[in-house]
């Protein structure tokens, strides 16, 4: 891969982001950090501890004590708050809706950032999220954008659930997906957006090997 260390991959909820950068790390052998999974973690601390999804003091409080560690498995990485698996609590429905507000707060996603910058920088990485081309590694070499239509992602994200035995209500998980949208993309800081230099790619109408072909073949060729 020559010089290419980093690959940022930004994109909505559902869209296949942790699944893809998962398969590419895999195949590259380089580590996989799913900084939404730490949002999550942070909102799942918040749900547990009672604390107000708009307390943005007690949030960031909250993000700087917690001790978020990503651990390598075989199915991308195993997520522990303060040395428990929360692996499978955070991908909860609930927990995913708290993520939004939780990931609004300036002073959650400083303490975040902070410990994605300093992951990417001991070693080649593939890290998805929703600013990661934007503010977490702008000097990324290659960085992409990875959508889907709403209905596509809400579909996904149902058999995802399904596949785990939890509930999936699939009007439920597209209206909240789209709330989601909303919100990600029109918060104040780090919103979600398409950095200038990001490639696009709408995985519609791709399978997932489609997908990780052309995103490896993208920083190849920035290499």
């Amino acid at each position: 891969m020559g010089k290419c260390r980093q690959i940022a991959i930004d994109g909505p909820a559902g869209a296949g982001k942790s699944t893809v950068a998962k398969r590419i790390a895999e195949q590259l052998g380089w580590l996989y950090i799913d900084t939404g999974a730490m949002y999550r973690a942070v909102a799942l601390l918040a749900l547990r501890r009672g604390v107000a999804l708009d307390d943005a003091a007690a949030l960031t409080a909250l993000a700087e004590r917690a001790k978020i560690d990503l651990l390598p498995a075989k199915q991308g990485c195993r997520v522990l708050l303060d040395g428990e698996d929360v692996s499978t609590e955070i991908r909860l429905p609930e927990v995913g809706n708290a993520a939004s507000p939780v990931s609004a707060v300036a002073g959650v996603r400083q303490a975040l950032v902070r410990q994605q910058q300093e992951l990417a920088a001991s070693r080649p990485v593939v890290m998805d999220g929703r600013d990661i081309g934007t503010v977490v590694l702008p000097d990324a070499p290659c960085k992409v954008f990875l959508t889907a239509s709403p209905q596509i992602r809400a579909a996904r994200r149902a058999a995802e659930l399904k596949a785990k035995g939890l509930p999936a209500d699939l009007q439920q998980i597209e209206q909240e997906m789209r709330e989601r949208d909303a919100r990600d993309s029109n918060r104040k800081y780090s919103p979600l957006r398409q950095a200038a230099d990001a490639h696009f790619l709408d995985s519609s109408t791709l399978d997932i090997d489609a997908v990780v072909a052309q995103i490896i073949a993208w920083a190849e060729a920035c290499a």
